[in-house]
């Protein structure tokens, strides 16, 4: 009986969607923190936010790329 193996570029593809929806749906999650009514922030802790978010898109891509990085969390203060 053959298997039916699932090929890398095959398991990438599966996996990636639905880790990148994961982060888009995160992200709409997040957008409802922006609602005044309901919040009170900063300019600067959107900075600080937006500040890590791009920070780790940076890695995210340098790793991509072959390269290595650390890992930290964020905290607002």
């Amino acid at each position: 009986m053959a298997e039916n193996k699932e090929s890398k570029r095959d398991r990438f593809v599966r996996i990636v969607e639905r880790r990148v929806n994961i982060i888009l749906n995160s992200l709409d999650s997040l957008a409802k923190c922006a609602n005044k009514k309901n919040y009170e922030y900063t300019d600067d802790d959107v900075k600080k936010i937006f500040g890590e978010i791009d920070k780790k898109t940076k890695e995210i891509k340098a790793i991509f790329a072959g390269k290595s990085i650390s890992n930290t969390g964020f905290k607002l203060s």
